[in-house]
């Protein structure tokens, strides 16, 4: 019963589709079928070109998750397993939204926003990371899925340190491992097609010349 009432608060929560919303009530766009079509702060930016509603999508995608840990984390307080299951909810049903026919985004900002109050390890891991290669490459989708891998290599070769660093802390190695793998292999999953046209245009390799 508490891991499907965890799941609920999750999948809801992370069901408001924001981008949609915002996009269709102030400038009367279909996100979902302007630029690549992804429903996220990153697609919102370029088909308005508003910094203002990229941030403002951005925030409300990071509050889902934020809010669907803290709700959890009210009723089971010293348990990681069921925040970390409403985590995991709230971005799966962000990146494949039941009210957009399983339309979504890729899910980072409903993640960094949960993963900060429930394990800013993860978060920090994969925030030096994507600076860093942003840094050098100059495109956010290569930081992105760069940063994808490098973080969960970095929790699991570290998964001692990294259990000290999650909020409640979680009961075992093996938990931790588990939800870190299962959170980062949907995210990843939604940089898939990104993925494909920057390997065939040579950039995820390639420094960019400047």
């Amino acid at each position: 019963m508490e891991f499907l009432f965890s799941a609920l608060i999750g999948y809801l929560i992370g069901s408001f589709p924001s981008a949609y919303i915002f996009l269709k009530k102030i400038k009367g766009i279909d996100v979902t079928k302007e630029g690549s079509g992804n429903v996220g702060a990153m697609n919102s930016f370029e088909i308005t070109r508003s910094r203002s509603i990229g941030i403002m999508v951005m925030i409300v995608d990071a509050f889902k998750g934020l809010l669907s840990v803290y709700l959890c984390l009210l009723f089971f307080p010293v348990q990681f397993g069921f925040p970390a299951i409403a985590l995991f909810f709230a971005v799966f049903s962000h990146c494949y939204n039941p009210w957009l026919n399983f339309k979504g985004g890729r899910g980072l900002a409903t993640a960094a926003g949960g993963a900060a109050l429930l394990f800013p390890f993860a978060l920090f891991a994969w925030l030096l990371l994507w600076g860093i290669i942003y840094f050098t490459r100059k495109d956010i989708l290569v930081a992105n899925i760069w940063a994808i891998i490098g973080s969960l290599v970095i929790i699991l070769s570290s998964i001692n340190i990294a259990i000290k660093y999650s909020f409640p802390r979680a009961s075992t190695l093996s938990e931790l491992a588990l939800f870190s793998i299962a959170l980062l292999i949907i995210i990843f999953v939604r940089h898939i097609e990104p993925l494909k046209e920057i390997i065939q245009n040579k950039k995820f390799f390639r420094k960019v010349r400047r």
